[in-house]
């Protein structure tokens, strides 16, 4: 495992304190006539790991080795222990990380170059799929840690809550991080819904410094999707917000859907640099991860 007993029990505690929440507006109207006839909600999922071998930052980044495996079978690996997930495939345009996905046993779709985000690429995967799904979980393949617990979680907070058509997970942010840009931040209302994410400290005070008593919440990349939501969202047009920041969860909130967000206990370890690889592999090292 890759964090302490009290930690999971401290993530579950979260997970069900976002659920709850969500219960709250499963009652909305305007998303009941969105989503069409009443059936076992939202109930076929499946997730999804956008890669890409092209990267301004980290050209080939799916395909490094972490103690002895690429970085997107370890991924792969941990999204498959998620309950929720029906199936997981990987979504790419690369021929290399096909081929390297298909020697682990992965399934894999192809798609077009020209998809701006791991979004884009996850509306175009659907679409090819011979079954259908009602829930697609966007699963970044640079985090090599993330927790099963985490999917299921904003799987079930989207099911939750009919008024949604997104989901995602936030987490503690450590002091040392608030004002590296690399690490997303996210303001949430009293009901559990997304107000705003930056890359910017928000909030940020009048002081100009981070507040050490303020609980600052960063965004961990994981998200899921209402399919009918994601079919429509490449016919979106950028927005202002999302290409200030260059964060595509702002085109949602931008044209007025809703996000509904969890909190959980978990420590990120996003690989966004070579450098971070090194980090990595010394932590699965002192948490005895193969």
């Amino acid at each position: 495992m890759s964090s302490s007993s009290g930690s999971w029990n401290s993530t579950k505690a979260w997970i069900v304190h976002g659920i709850v929440a969500g219960v709250a507006v499963a009652a909305a109207i305007g998303a009941r006539a969105y989503l069409g006839p009443t059936r076992k909600f939202r109930s076929r999922v499946v997730g999804i790991i956008p890669a890409r071998f092209a990267s301004s930052r980290f050209q080939g980044k799916p395909l490094v080795q972490i103690l002895g495996k690429p970085m997107i079978q370890r991924t792969w690996e941990r999204a498959k222990l998620a309950s929720t997930l029906d199936h997981v495939v990987v979504a790419t345009d690369d021929e290399k990380i096909r081929e390297c996905c298909r020697s682990f046993g992965a399934d894999v779709i192809m798609t077009s170059e020209s998809c701006r985000n791991g979004t884009e690429r996850c509306s175009e995967a659907i679409e090819k799929l011979e079954k259908k799904y009602d829930i697609v979980v966007n699963i970044q393949g640079d985090e090599p840690l993330i927790e099963p617990e985490i999917i299921d979680g904003i799987v079930k907070a989207l099911q939750a809550a009919p008024d949604a058509v997104f989901s995602t997970a936030v987490t503690s942010l450590k002091l040392e991080d608030a004002m590296d840009p690399n690490r997303v931040k996210c303001v949430v209302n009293n009901s559990g819904y997304a107000i705003y994410f930056s890359r910017g400290l928000i909030p940020f005070n009048k002081s100009g410094k981070a507040n050490p008593q303020f609980p600052y919440l960063l965004h961990l990349g994981i998200q899921s999707y209402d399919t009918k939501f994601l079919k429509i969202y490449p016919e979106l047009q950028p927005t202002p917000l999302q290409l200030e920041e260059d964060l595509e969860q702002l085109k949602v909130l931008e044209n007025g859907y809703k996000m509904k967000v969890i909190k959980v206990d978990h420590e990120a370890h996003g690989v966004d640099t070579p450098e971070d690889v090194e980090k990595i592999e010394s932590l699965m090292c002192e948490r005895n991860l193969s």
